[in-house]
C-alpha cells in the first residue's frame, strides 16, 4: 500500500498521493480540507481515471506527518523544509 506492486497502481500508492500532496504545499500551508480539494482539483486536470479516496488521502498525511515530511498546527499543513 505505501509502495506501488504488481496489484496497486502508482497513483494509488501512499507515496505517489503524498508527493502530490507535497507539491501542493510547497505553494503554500492550508488547511486539511483546502488541500483536498486542491488534490481534487489536480487530479481533475490530470484526467487520472481513477480519483483517490478520502481516507487513501488521510493515510497518506498520516505517512508523511510520521516521516516528519510535514507539520499541522493551529488547523494548517505545512512542509518542513529539510
Amino acid at each position: 500500500m505505501i509502495l506501488p506492486s504488481k496489484h496497486l497502481k502508482p497513483d494509488r500508492a501512499l507515496l505517489t498521493v503524498g508527493a502530490d500532496i507535497l507539491l501542493l504545499l510547497n505553494k503554500r500551508p492550508c488547511t486539511v480540507s483546502k488541500l483536498w480539494d486542491d488534490l481534487r482539483e489536480q487530479q481533475s486536470q490530470k484526467s487520472v481515471e481513477t480519483k483517490i479516496a478520502f481516507d487513501l488521502f488521510i493515510l497518506a498525511l498520516f505517512l508523511l506527518y510520521i516521516l516528519g515530511a510535514i507539520t499541522f498546527e493551529d488547523g494548517i499543513l505545512k512542509r518542513v523544509k529539510p
